[in-house]
């Protein structure tokens, strides 16, 4: 493909907080047509009949993701709804060689696994970010990098109330992307005792993560490292969710040059 085809797009979740903003970024690249939405409401009806969405026109909504595929034409699906209906639509799409870029968070390591099988077999790629926010994915890299000289370190992650997991996709992949260069180590007082359970938080390989929901916030982290008389912290905010569209942007494109499974925008970055 070259940077003058037109990408066909699907969005799931149009009417979400993300969704909307994936939209705009879809309607406003030349490059990118978005073909039809997904919405568990609304089947039937077009995208401008919806409140806020009334001058894009021709762009059919539907609620069941296969008739979607069956009718309308596509290249990627961007899916940003929630962990089960998102696993769902991602093995929907790949079913019908569609190629999914996925920023729901909340996939399980077997959910995980089943998509790279499929995406083997079928010579397909599929890219899955927890976060697509590009200074995130350089705090993750940074953080990676601290970790081979600091080992002791905790992740703390803010987000909104309307999140539904936790930790989130970000902190568990730093935590993943840390440990694959530092090795387990439990952190704290040997003899340490949580007098209110899930004081120390989570706890992945010796680390500890936790996790904040308040209104006001958007996406926020910060992972923290500690040694004799220092301290180094590192942190991402993200203030509006218009700072996921490059890296939504960048994984539409970079997706139909690539036949494997992907975890992680900065697997596809530079």
């Amino acid at each position: 493909m070259v940077m003058s085809d037109t990408i066909k797009v699907i969005i799931a979740g149009p009417r979400g907080r993300m969704g909307r903003e994936a939209v705009k970024m879809v309607t406003s690249t030349g490059h990118f047509k978005l073909t039809a939405v997904i919405d568990h409401k609304n089947d039937g009806m077009m995208l401008s009949d919806i409140d806020g969405f009334q001058t894009i026109p021709n762009v059919p909504v539907y609620s069941d993701i296969r008739k979607c595929l069956e009718t309308e034409q596509a290249d990627v699906l961007i899916e940003l709804t929630t962990p089960e209906a998102g696993m769902d639509h991602t093995l929907a799409a790949l079913e019908h060689n569609v190629r999914p870029v996925v920023g729901t968070t909340g996939f399980t390591k077997e959910d995980l696994a089943q998509l790279e099988r499929i995406c083997q077999e079928k010579d397909l790629g599929c890219i899955i970010a927890p976060n697509f926010a590009i200074g995130a994915v350089l705090m993750m890299k940074f953080a990676q990098m601290a970790a081979k000289y600091f080992d002791n370190i905790e992740i703390i992650e803010l987000h909104h109330d309307k999140k539904l997991d936790a930790p989130s996709g970000t902190a568990v992949k730093t935590a993943q992307m840390i440990s694959s260069v530092r090795e387990p180590k439990k952190q704290g007082h040997p003899s340490e005792k949580e007098t209110i359970q899930g004081a120390r938080g989570a706890e992945y390989d010796g680390m500890h993560i936790h996790s904040v929901r308040l209104p006001g916030l958007i996406a926020h982290q910060e992972v923290l490292f500690g040694a004799d008389g220092q301290t180094v912290t590192i942190r991402h905010d993200s203030y509006d969710r218009s700072s996921f569209m490059s890296g939504v942007k960048v994984a539409v494109e970079t997706i139909m040059q690539q036949n494997k499974f992907v975890y992680g925008l900065e697997n596809i970055l530079d």
